[in-house]
């Protein structure tokens, strides 16, 4: 299995939604650079369960642990291994899953590789092993901040099913985002957007939408062609997180309704530095970044997990229908907001380090 993600920064995820608990090992981090605890902590807590009543009730702390790698508060340059131990698993609520494929999750495909899986919480196929990137990007956070200070990295909810938040990627702030439990910029649909979750899932259904993210301040000269260019790396480490099913960088799809004199982004000098006049590139060409804002959006299936009757197979191959139970977001958006950060922070401080070690 391919539970290894970055080149330089290289992290190493484990664990499974019902074992013992999940977890991260991060390798390739420089030396004596800060990290606390409380930061970890901080960014963990945005994306645990049972935050909000619109997200799942699971109850868990997301205490996180720091078992190796960190001396006074400084990084040794040694692996650094952090684990967050599961402590409300209820995998009796999976009894029946164990023998029938619930549709549209990684039980049948997994059978099918494997020829075993952990039936409880979808095992290593659930978002509980996001833990594990989340907790290695705010690691990687602080080597931003040492090493290269102003990159700011936000994500925001753009859109759930058929509505859609108006949200200026280069004046929205964290504390926008961070004020509503939709996390949405857009304060004109944080209500429309609660209503419309707590009415699906009343209804046992789910809903999907977009999340957008900027990374302002990112230097020019990251990104490495032909194979690493930074949008493809970017686009793998959105397409790694669960539920998701689209990937656009700049003008994306809709760029293919302009034509080429109406699509270029000019160049101009501005204060003594490089910068174009308008942004469809989405800060990125070539595969390298330009200096302007990088901007993409992800796209998010509706939770495959409802709560009603669905035709399925089990495991023997019989015919059957299953109905969903345990505990499930009816909309994974919210708590994808930090996910989509950290997996941004980690591809940028991965770049980051590449182009260091290129000039040096």
């Amino acid at each position: 299995m391919s539970s290894t993600f970055g080149q330089v920064f290289r992290i190493h995820t484990f664990g499974e939604s019902h074992g013992g608990g999940v977890g991260v090992v991060i390798d390739g981090c420089p030396p004596r650079i800060p990290v606390s605890l409380e930061n970890i902590q901080h960014e963990l807590d945005r994306r645990r369960p049972g935050q909000s009543d619109i997200v799942t009730p699971r109850k868990e702390a997301d205490a996180a642990e720091i078992l190796s790698g960190l001396h006074d508060g400084l990084t040794l340059g040694t692996p650094i291994s952090i684990i967050v131990r599961n402590t409300d698993q209820r995998p009796g609520s999976y009894d029946e899953m164990a023998v029938k494929y619930r549709p549209s999750h990684a039980d049948y495909t997994y059978d099918a590789k494997y020829g075993i899986r952990a039936p409880s919480g979808g095992g290593r196929a659930s978002a509980r092993e996001t833990i594990g990137r989340v907790a290695a990007a705010a690691v990687a956070r602080q080597v931003l901040d040492t090493l290269h200070p102003g990159i700011e990295i936000l994500a925001w909810v753009k859109s759930i099913q058929h509505l859609n938040a108006s949200v200026d990627p280069e004046t929205v702030t964290a504390e926008t985002i961070e004020s509503n439990i939709v996390r949405t910029g857009d304060p004109s649909m944080v209500e429309p957007m609660i209503d419309h979750i707590k009415a699906i899932r009343a209804d046992g259904n789910s809903v999907g939408g977009v999340i957008e993210c900027v990374i302002r301040n990112c230097p020019p000269g990251l990104g490495e062609p032909i194979f690493d260019k930074l949008e493809a790396d970017l686009a793998k480490a959105m397409l790694s997180i669960p539920a998701t099913k689209g990937f656009e960088i700049g003008s994306g799809f809709d760029g293919t309704l302009l034509t080429g004199r109406e699509h270029n982004d000019p160049f101009r000098m501005v204060d003594g530095r490089v910068r174009t006049t308008s942004n469809r590139s989405g800060g990125v060409q070539g595969g390298i970044s330009n200096g302007e804002p990088i901007i993409f959006r992800v796209v998010f299936k509706p939770t495959a997990t409802i709560m009603s009757s669905q035709e399925t197979v089990t495991s023997s191959g019989e015919n059957t229908e299953l109905s969903g139970k345990g505990r499930h977001d009816a909309c994974v958006l919210p708590r994808a907001v930090p996910i989509v950060e950290a997996m941004a922070t980690l591809v940028l401080t991965d770049h980051l380090l590449r182009q260091k070690s290129l000039l040096h």
